[in-house]
């Protein structure tokens, strides 16, 4: 299964990462490639956006559901393709380091299934740690431009 895992430190207490990343509105636009997503509940919600896989450009959209909520250290999420054959998870976990700092890691797993699974899976085995890596730090970055225009 490609996956991949990008960690991040934050100049910003555990309750700010959480506040943002307990609501899905605040990070799906964040997502690489992000077109269009729409929520249909608490715990899921659908997102459309452009995955660039080398050669391939794919408009890809899946369905998120959220499948624990522990505020305020973890977020995770199954995913499944929508209009492609994908399967896969993820999490966000942050962690205290101190009063005003916090480790927050970022985490994908996805697996193309059917025929052309094997194919599309080495190309995924580059694509998915990138997009976890790009996904977490505009995550980071986005928190603290929030926090900055607050001060």
């Amino acid at each position: 299964m490609p996956s991949g895992t990008h960690t991040t430190e934050l100049d910003l207490p555990i309750e700010k990462v959480w506040d943002f990343v307990s609501e899905m509105n605040r990070w799906a636009p964040l997502v690489p490639g992000y077109i269009e997503h729409e929520i249909l509940s608490d715990k899921q919600s659908t997102w459309t956006f452009k995955g660039d896989i080398g050669i391939m450009q794919k408009t890809v959209k899946l369905q998120i559901d959220i499948t624990e909520w522990r505020e305020p250290t973890l977020v995770t999420f199954d995913l499944k393709g929508l209009n492609e054959n994908f399967a896969g998870n993820g999490y966000f976990k942050a962690e205290v380091l101190s009063e005003t700092q916090t480790v927050m890691h970022g985490n994908l797993d996805i697996t193309a299934k059917g025929v052309m699974g094997p194919m599309v899976n080495a190309i995924l085995k580059s694509f998915v740690p990138k997009t976890a890596e790009d996904l977490t730090n505009a995550i980071a970055e986005e928190i603290t431009n929030i926090e900055l225009k607050r001060v």
